[in-house]
């Protein structure tokens, strides 16, 4: 039986794009977690259609502004109920597990000295993960390791719970994947306490199909070196 967390934790969903699969996501997240915020980023698919009728408060762009940009419009979203005190990030896709998401609220409630927990599939395992997708991943774990003096053994996971007050502090700006760095940059910036813990990601045909190009990886080099040179 799931903790009742009612509207304490808030799930934060991006969404382009996710219509054959996004309410799926949705349905299963259990009935004890009654804030659910779904981003629809500009999608020009049935995503919005898909949502009609389900659990979800559904915010849209009218265009597609990247993931970050809609991971911020959700977390800004969530920070209006004054009850929020985790904010989850939740990919769409169906690759993340409800058991994990309550490990992790676990984790965090016993440590109230963390900011952020942060999952990580290679503490955990992942499940039909593409050999491509573990180079790519691999490659950008040891880029944003070297470049923010935060070590971690995986970057680029959606799933993450924080507190009220890190979400506070998270005020994401780069466009696409980027964030996923920008999220670890404003954990060195603002001195977080963190930990990474262990999950399960499962590769579907679905999410296997949608991927992360290469020229994806190369857009997070050049968005996040770009803007470490701006702010210097």
């Amino acid at each position: 039986m799931t903790k009742q967390y009612d509207d304490k934790v808030a799930f934060v969903i991006p969404a382009y794009n996710e219509g054959s699969v996004i309410r799926a996501t949705v349905d299963s997240i259990p009935a004890e977690f009654s804030q659910i915020i779904v981003v629809n980023d500009g999608s020009k698919d049935n995503t919005l259609e898909a949502l009609a009728g389900s659990r979800a408060t559904i915010i849209s762009h009218p265009v597609n502004l990247g993931q970050g940009a809609s991971l911020q419009t959700g977390i800004e979203a969530a920070l209006m109920n004054p009850h929020t005190q985790y904010i989850v990030t939740f990919d769409a896709d169906g690759q993340h597990r409800i058991e994990d998401v309550i490990t992790m609220l676990e984790h965090m409630e016993k440590n109230p000295r963390l900011d952020i927990v942060l999952g990580s599939r290679f503490l955990g395992k992942t499940i039909n993960m593409p050999k491509s997708k573990e180079r790519i991943l691999k490659a950008a774990i040891a880029f944003s390791n070297k470049t923010t003096g935060v070590t971690l053994t995986d970057t680029h996971n959606g799933l993450r719970v924080m507190t009220r007050e890190a979400a506070e502090r998270m005020k994401l700006e780069m466009p696409d994947f980027s964030h996923a760095s920008e999220i670890i940059h404003r954990i060195a910036e603002e001195d977080m306490n963190w930990e990474e813990v262990p999950v399960v990601i499962e590769y579907t045909d679905y999410s296997r199909g949608k991927g992360q190009a290469m020229i994806n990886a190369i857009n997070i080099v050049f968005d996040v070196t770009l803007d470490r040179m701006t702010k210097k």
